[in-house]
């Protein structure tokens, strides 16, 4: 397992995240654990900041919470002076009970209701990222009744197809978000923005893709979106433009086969273009939005399991079975993820059998890595698979009545729990018993 962050074998042969053992972790958290390297994570930020700065436009680097959003994360991006994307009315709570400031939350989405965008309107968030015309008259609607004027970003789709998962490429024409540039789509929706009371149209926004490795995606759309850009000044005016947001889909290192680009390396690119694009129509250079969530928090993240059943089919297969799966980390049955292991009890000892890593959900397809070289495991080993920190807590479910994992952070030999472990409890807190069901107890007669 390739060692990302702070994390290094220490002298003791255990795995060590944020200079804490991962197996005092375990003693003292169980798992599965949830574990982030807050310093990495820091640094990540702090990597595509400085890259900004360099090329002294005007910029704003918004987290997207989706990836992972807790009270604690959301602190850290303050702290690190990050604006805030959100996408629900959870993830917006969330945000302004961290108290993270208003001004600078961005509130994503196809389908936002209207008490999410009532609640984003009396918070006074930054901005709106539009998606369709239902969305668009919705909000000048209530912004309206509210007397307030909302800022808002169209959401585009530019045709571009970023080369990823289908279900996480978003930037092509046949996609649930954005208006459509092939056609007449997009400019309706310019000047339909610009009729709506309530309404203040500041930039344009797209977004093609997660976990990408190349930036020519990136480069294309940031063309053929600056184009619309000054069309939208020229001939429909949009007087009020002045942010140009390229979405995020930076990528990371899942496997050995993975190889992305450096947070620099993707910046320059965007920069370069934006600035060639915005010369050649002569125009000033807009405010440049970037949103980067996985590779923030994606490779900062490590989930630890401990090693329960295996089964040894001669000639086939042999399982190693963990006390977690697809309910903390569906990715790998919803996209095909892959990941790397290691046996963080054992780091030292040589890796001689190939293996899969199954979950213990009720579930065939409940397999967190098909084949991957160990140590001979025994049970209660613990496991720990790397780059889990995007998309792992915050698509977490209860199938199976699996209570949801606990989440620390790590740094400078300190582990900090931001997120208590689930109980039996917090699992029925929410069901009730009609009255109609009787209340004694239920037997088999």
């Amino acid at each position: 397992m390739y060692l990302h962050g702070t994390s290094r074998i220490n002298e003791q042969g255990h795995l060590e995240i944020g200079g804490v053992d991962s197996t005092e972790l375990v003693k003292t958290y169980g798992t599965p654990l949830y574990v982030y390297d807050e310093a990495m994570m820091r640094e990540t930020i702090r990597a595509y900041k400085r890259a900004f700065e360099q090329s002294g436009l005007r910029f704003e680097v918004a987290y997207a919470s989706k990836a992972f959003c807790t009270l604690a994360m959301c602190r850290i991006i303050d702290e690190e002076g990050l604006a805030l994307d959100v996408v629900s009315s959870g993830e917006l709570y969330t945000a302004l009970q961290a108290g993270f400031p208003a001004e600078r939350i961005h509130f994503h989405g196809n389908n936002k209701g209207p008490d999410e965008i009532e609640l984003a309107l009396n918070a006074g968030i930054g901005e709106f990222v539009v998606d369709n015309f239902h969305e668009l008259k919705l909000l000048g609607a209530l912004a309206s009744e509210k007397g307030v004027i909302a800022d808002i970003l169209l959401r585009l789709a530019p045709g571009v197809e970023a080369h990823t998962h289908e279900y996480i490429s978003t930037g092509q024409e046949d996609s649930k978000f954005g208006f459509d540039m092939k056609g007449d789509m997009a400019k309706r929706a310019v000047q339909a923005a610009l009729d709506t009371p309530g309404v203040r149209l500041i930039g344009l926004h797209s977004h093609i893709g997660s976990q990408i490795f190349e930036t020519d995606g990136f480069t294309a759309a940031v063309d053929i979106v600056s184009a619309f850009f000054g069309e939208c000044v020229r001939s429909l005016g949009a007087n009020d433009l002045h942010k140009l947001n390229v979405g995020g889909g930076f990528g990371i290192r899942y496997t050995e086969e993975d190889t992305p680009l450096a947070a620099e390396a993707y910046i320059a690119a965007i920069t370069k273009a934006v600035t060639a694009a915005f010369d050649r129509l002569e125009l000033s250079y807009p405010e440049i939005v970037i949103e980067p969530g996985r590779s923030i928090v994606g490779a900062a993240g490590t989930t630890l399991y401990t090693i329960g059943s295996t089964k040894d089919i001669p000639g086939v297969r042999k399982y190693v079975s963990v006390n977690g799966g697809m309910a903390d980390n569906p990715r790998p049955a919803l996209y095909q993820a892959v990941y790397e292991a290691m046996l963080a009890n054992r780091a030292n000892d040589a890796a001689e059998e190939l293996v899969s890593i199954a979950g213990k959900a009720c579930e065939s397809g409940d397999m967190l890595i098909w084949d991957v070289q160990l140590p001979p495991v025994k049970a209660d080993d613990i496991l720990a698979v790397s780059c889990t920190g995007a998309y792992g807590y915050s698509m977490a479910s209860n199938y199976n009545r699996i209570a949801r994992p606990a989440v620390v952070f790590v740094q400078n030999g300190q582990a900090d729990l931001v997120v208590q472990r689930e109980s039996h409890d917090d699992l029925i807190a929410q069901d009730r018993i009609p009255a109609r069901l009787g209340t004694g107890v239920l037997t088999n007669k």
